[in-house]
């Protein structure tokens, strides 16, 4: 029978009505993206300027606020292409290997005599002892410090590589072991690099692997490609060192062991450090912006248990010496340890402005960087050529709804215009989902929306030529209609569900440009479905209740 009940009737206008709701934000777009800016810069930084709230009150906050995203195609933004030095955490790796090796073999100095470390390449730990005899013994030290290496491709393999000779021992990351610390390093300059970007509160960044050590960024709406490598191109790497001693000739040549760094505020001042830290800034839980006892710009940080049990053992057996806090390999502070720090917390303070400050406190959040990357491509998209792509989407999407439209209404006169309202409807519940899920819309994408546009009408082209056929036959206008809508169902989700799985299959397995169009095709596929089959079904319920016809001429 050609009946829908009340509640089904509601349910299909509420829907339709919701969806308008929720796609209306976008004919905004400038405006609710400011407003949406300025909530999450308030939640970030706990402080509500003048600006920021009138940019927040620009929009009512009780209204649907949520749009959908602007690709880099269409928006603008920085894109960059980073190779992870990863031999860096090679050697760092070998350096924080040195102290707890020098503590176990100074325990056998009987045994092995003397022992130092000799200068060698990065990422190799040269270590000489004072009685060869004892290269045996050493040996079976140093490889108590070695473990298994967990992958299955370095299955039986152990994580350190160790050549003895004479009385020399060579140290080095195993084969095994630098390609799972490659894979790690660069997995978590992934992850470091998200956090980072959306500490600022951008929308939508594409951050992938890209091949062995190379990392795709791109970030609609931020400025210029050096914006983004000023956010993410520093490793912001916070360290506690025990300070040797200091002077004035940057080439001065440090001991095995040493580092000599300058000074951040004091030009023409070098500071001889021990290159393996006490306190690194990996054992940091939070840092956030704040003010010295002078009113200065400073960051207040807290380590976790560990670090903060690092930091009071060192401070508690070296008061009345000095430390220094570097960060990217500059001294920033050298404060002579008064007392025991033991409750974990400190303050950095020094040259740095307010937001230098909140900049300062973003990078240490969201963690060092293991190893610094180099850009190797990098470009800038400026607003003005995504708004011409916006216009010629704009452009095309109106023109094939307009051609649609007139097709259908040609073609099949008043459930024409019922096809061609659902069709617009359509195009509306594609943009509400998108701007609920937080979708990006790319080019690619406005192309799937305008690819939907065109098969959409399919569902009802079917239905419309079943309820033909049926006339044809001799049966009632009502008949006919019913067991069109009825015959044609079978067909239609068979068709929707072939294109679901190949947009499904393009979804997960594409990238890019591929998703992007699998994003609005898979949408539009499942709200076309709706949108011919209920509401269309539903005006022409309507329109039959309303003007009963005897005969239909279709």
């Amino acid at each position: 029978m050609l009946q829908i009940d009340r509640w089904k009737r509601i349910l299909i206008i509420g829907l339709c009505i919701l969806g308008l709701g929720f796609a209306v934000p976008n004919l905004f777009y400038t405006r609710v993206e400011s407003h949406n800016d300025a909530v999450a810069a308030i939640a970030r930084t706990g402080v509500e300027t003048p600006e920021l709230a009138a940019a927040r009150d620009g929009w009512p906050g009780w209204l649907p606020s949520s749009v959908v995203a602007l690709g880099l195609d269409l928006r603008g933004g920085a894109h960059l292409l980073g190779e992870v030095r990863v031999a860096e955490v090679h050697k760092a790796r070998m350096d924080a290997l040195w102290p707890e090796l020098r503590r176990a073999l100074a325990d056998e100095r009987a045994t092995l005599g003397a022992v130092r470390r000799l200068p060698s390449p990065e990422g190799t730990l040269k270590i000489e002892i004072e009685k060869p005899e004892g290269l045996t013994r050493a040996t079976e030290i140093v490889r108590g410090f070695s473990n298994p290496v967990t992958t299955l491709t370095g299955a039986g393999q152990q994580s350190l590589a160790i050549q003895a000779q004479g009385n020399t021992l060579t140290i080095q990351l195993s084969d095994a072991e630098k390609a799972v610390t490659d894979d790690r390093t660069v997995q978590q300059s992934v992850e470091i690099i998200r956090r980072r970007v959306d500490e600022v509160g951008t929308r939508e960044p594409t951050i992938v692997r890209q091949g062995a050590d190379r990392i795709l960024i791109q970030v609609p709406g931020i400025g210029s490609a050096e914006e983004l490598k000023a956010l993410i191109g520093t490793t912001a790497k916070l360290t506690f060192n025990s300070v040797v001693g200091t002077g004035t000739n940057p080439d001065a040549r440090p001991g095995v062991g040493q580092v000599i760094l300058p000074s951040a505020e004091q030009e023409g001042l070098y500071y001889t450090l021990e290159e393996s830290p006490v306190v690194t800034g990996e054992e940091l839980t939070d840092a956030v912006p704040s003010t010295d006892q002078n009113g200065l710009p400073s960051v207040d940080f807290r380590f976790n248990p560990s670090g903060a049990r690092k930091f009071g053992a060192y401070t508690s057996a070296n008061i009345g010496q000095p430390f220094a806090i570097v960060l990217d390999n500059k001294v920033i502070s050298a404060p002579v340890i008064r007392q025991a720090i033991t409750a974990g917390s400190g303050q950095i303070s020094g040259s740095m402005d307010f937001d230098g400050a909140n900049q300062l406190a973003i990078l240490l959040r969201a963690g060092a960087l293991p190893a610094k990357l180099d850009f190797l491509e990098e470009r800038t998209i400026g607003p003005e050529l995504g708004q011409d792509s916006i216009d010629a989407g704009r452009l095309s999407s109106v023109i094939a709804t307009a051609a649609v439209v007139a097709y259908m209404i040609a073609s099949y006169g008043l459930f024409g215009a019922f096809a061609s309202v659902s069709v617009i409807a359509n195009v509306i519940l594609i943009l509400s989902i998108m701007s609920v899920m937080g979708a990006t819309l790319t080019l690619p994408g406005i192309a799937g929306i305008v690819l939907t546009v065109g098969t959409a009408v399919d569902a009802n082209v079917i239905i419309y030529e079943r309820i033909r056929e049926e006339l044809r036959a001799g049966k009632r206008v009502a008949k006919a209609i019913s067991d069109g809508f009825d015959e044609a169902m079978s067909a239609i989700i068979d068709a929707n569900v072939t294109s679901f799985i190949a947009a499904a299959v393009m979804f997960f397995l594409g990238s890019g440009p591929v998703k992007g169009f699998a994003v609005t095709l898979t949408i539009g596929l499942v709200t076309s479905v709706f949108t011919a089959i209920f509401l269309t079904r539903l005006m022409i319920i309507w329109w039959l209740e309303w003007r009963k016809p005897k005969e239909l001429i279709l």
